[in-house]
């Protein structure tokens, strides 16, 4: 038989399989508030209470509690410390913040890692797509902040990372389809079953929406493939395939601050001009290798996979930047990479000490093009090649990490050593060779030790290094009138502090607390935005301080409320030029968020009736860095859902109805960071709903 500390692992969520059932699973009258078992962070599986460091988890009855499965806002908006924006755009995708980091992002996900079962959404460079975690066969969500995240490398925002569930039990199949506002409507089928021994689970959706704003329809198909076996009873296999395509998704991109008061649906003319839209194509496929050696476990996995994207921008006619690099961007990536990793239990020490040791490396290749907008007198066409290049990014991170719990004590320590390197072979010659290459390298060390006052009471303090490098898109364009690459811009560096409580006051309420100070050198920074082109800078300083709180609470057997909320003060610690306008130290971070609170009732009268009131309030948020221009005014609005299940013999039946924004209030949803053209804002829908029905059959 294992150890039992394999058997441990067996029975929870292994950090790279995600294989198993989950241990707390809600029972159908009642909630269960048992303490979720997690391996973010730990890399070994640890009830989440008992970590020295802030980390929730988001499972699988959140993210199916009449939700359309469609967008992380739906899970995420529940977690402390994180603001997630919807920006109705999905061209662009989510906006995603940890913390502060993220949030200027104008191209999809940066400063937070991205993982789905262990293996990188991210690229080596820190940019990683929201859309490629696939919501419909989430198990759960594991969102690490703070400190100690660092030991996943170089993402000072942290780690949100998604586990996908196994095929259980008889063969079963299944389909649903959800209608709603704005043309929305989703259609899913899945078939799925399996025992300990082997497993299965196929799942295929398709989503199409006409979108809240003009000009911006999307259409949306996903397909994910999963195979798990246990080939002795010391290993365990996972092979996993999954599929992204959205073609012609409309882009509206933002509103100047007139056209959102007079028109919240409006679009830019630019945009209808230009006919502003991105397709994309994306197949993965990934293993996961487990093996028990006695007390020691081997974890291993390889990924690969394919992006096509082609994206028609709208850089104006005749302007440099589209004589340049053209106002159309068209790239095929290739990437690969896989981890290693050995945890060990040192049981001649005192207590309990696990020492885990491994390496990821990670590897994406660019075939990078840029071609004019328009031919002749033809807008939102590829022209004219302008750009021609090859873009590497290559990462390599060894790490060591110890967990040591002694007596009311528990400690973890982790250093890693990050590596970064980028490399652009340019081909397009006629304006000059811009090729060249960059290494970027930091070892980050990490430092958590907590105290059990009581068992159910505990403390922490954690410190930490972060690291930050530029991505590819933040590097593209250097500053001015230059040709080629932004090698100049270098990583941002931050310590990072953190302390905090975690309280089960009885068996129906979970509290868990944090302050925290993070000081970042070298924050990456808008240069200067005209016409369509983008460059990057180093700042000076900045100062993140905040609180986060988290509660959950069992009115009854059939009441429960969960509480989210977040204060957070982003300011520059020291002054910096942009252009000829100077920003002053004090100066808010824009795209933060000082306060963000999240609320939800949730009713279950008996088994198969689930109804619950979400609120989410935000305060005003500043659209760029000299705090000058209309902040996005503060807002407060109300979702209701509900969710009914019958069984009929081998049948099962659910229905689900959803009202977003039920006071019908106008608002920013989301802002796009320092937009040269002053189309900061991203209007949010006004009242919203959804409808829909599945069954499912089990052999």
């Amino acid at each position: 038989m294992p150890h039992p500390f394999c058997r441990k692992a067996l029975l929870c969520l292994s950090p790279t399989l995600g294989l198993c059932s989950p241990a707390h699973a809600e029972t159908a009258s009642t909630f269960n508030l048992l303490e979720p078992v997690v391996v973010t962070g730990s890399y070994a599986p640890t009830a989440s209470f008992d970590l020295p460091y802030s980390i929730d988890t988001v499972d699988r009855s959140q993210i199916a509690d009449g939700q359309l499965g469609v967008n992380l806002s739906e899970a995420l908006n529940r977690v402390p410390g994180l603001v997630v924006q919807n920006r109705q755009n999905y061209a662009q995708d989510l906006q995603i913040s940890s913390r502060g980091y993220g949030a200027r992002s104008a191209f999809g996900i940066r400063g937070i890692k991205l993982l789905s079962d262990g293996i990188p959404a991210s690229t080596p460079d820190g940019q990683g797509q929201a859309a490629s975690l696939n919501l419909d066969v989430a198990e759960r969500i594991e969102v690490l902040r703070g400190p100690a995240s660092a030991i996943y490398g170089s993402n000072a925002g942290g780690v949100i990372q998604m586990f996908s569930r196994d095929g259980a039990g008889p063969p079963k199949v299944g389909a649903e389809t959800t209608f709603g506002s704005d043309g929305f409507n989703k259609h899913h089928v899945y078939s799925e079953g399996g025992s300990e021994q082997a497993g299965f689970l196929v799942d295929a959706s398709r989503m199409d929406t006409d979108g809240y704003r003009d000009h911006s329809a999307a259409r949306r198909d996903q397909t994910f493939a999963k195979v798990h076996v246990k080939p002795d009873d010391d290993s365990r296999l996972a092979l996993i395939l999954s599929t992204l395509e959205q073609n012609g998704t409309e882009d509206p991109l933002g509103q100047t601050w007139d056209a959102y008061q007079h028109d919240p649906r409006s679009v830019s003319s630019r945009a209808e001009q230009y006919n502003t839209r991105k397709s994309i194509h994306h197949q993965q496929v990934g293993m996961n290798y487990e093996r028990y050696f006695g007390e020691a476990t081997l974890q291993f996995n390889l990924y690969a996979g394919k992006r096509s994207v082609i994206q028609y921008l709208s850089i104006p006619k005749g302007t440099p930047p589209n004589n340049r690099g053209g106002g159309v961007v068209d790239f095929d990536r290739e990437f690969h990479g896989g981890t290693l990793r050995w945890i060990q239990p040192i049981s001649a020490a005192p207590g309990n000490l696990t020492l885990t040791v491994g390496a990821d490396y990670d590897r994406s290749r660019d075939d990078r093009r840029g071609f004019q907008n328009f031919s002749g007198d033809t807008l939102g066409v590829k022209g004219e090649l302008r750009r021609d290049e090859k873009d590497t990014a290559t990462s390599l991170d060894p790490y060591v990490q110890a967990h040591w719990e002694l007596d009311r004590w528990t400690f973890d320590a982790g250093l890693r050593h990050s590596s970064m390197q980028m490399e652009v072979d340019d081909h397009f010659l006629a304006n000059g060779d811009a090729s060249g290459s960059k290494k970027y390298q930091r070892t980050t060390p990490t430092l958590s030790v907590m105290y059990a006052f009581t068992a159910d009471l505990h403390g922490y303090i954690s410190a930490g290094k972060g690291f930050e490098t530029p991505t590819q898109a933040e590097m593209a364009y250097a500053p001015g009138a230059l040709e080629g690459f932004n090698f100049g811009l270098e990583p941002a560096t931050s310590t990072q502090y953190e302390l905090g409580l975690k309280a089960r006051p009885d068996e129906r309420t979970r509290i868990n607390a944090a302050v925290f100070e993070i000081r970042t050198r070298d924050e990456i920074v808008v240069d200067a935005s005209e016409g369509g082109r983008t460059s990057y800078r180093n700042a000076g300083k900045t100062l993140r301080r905040g609180f986060e709180l988290s509660v959950q609470r069992e009115l009854t057997e059939q009441w429960q409320a969960n509480l989210a909320y977040t204060l957070l003060d982003a300011t520059y610690d020291q002054a910096f030029t942009q252009g000829s306008t100077t920003i002053d130290k004090g100066n808010q971070l824009p795209g933060v968020p000082r306060s963000s609170l999240f609320g939800e009732l949730v009713w279950k009268p008996r088994a198969g009736i689930s109804m619950g009131l979400e609120g989410q309030y935000r305060s005003k948020v500043y659209v760029e860095d000299s705090n000058d221009q209309h902040a996005a005014p503060s807002y407060a609005v109300f979702n209701w859902r509900t969710r009914f299940e019958q069984q009929a013999g081998p049948w099962t039946f659910h229905q689900l109805v959803r009202l977003d924004n039920l006071l019908d209030r106008q608002y920013v949803g989301s802002v796009i960071v320092g937009d040269g053209n002053g189309r900061y804002y991203e209007a949010a829908p006004g009242r919203s709903w959804y409808a829909g029905a599945g069954l499912e059959y089990q052999f």
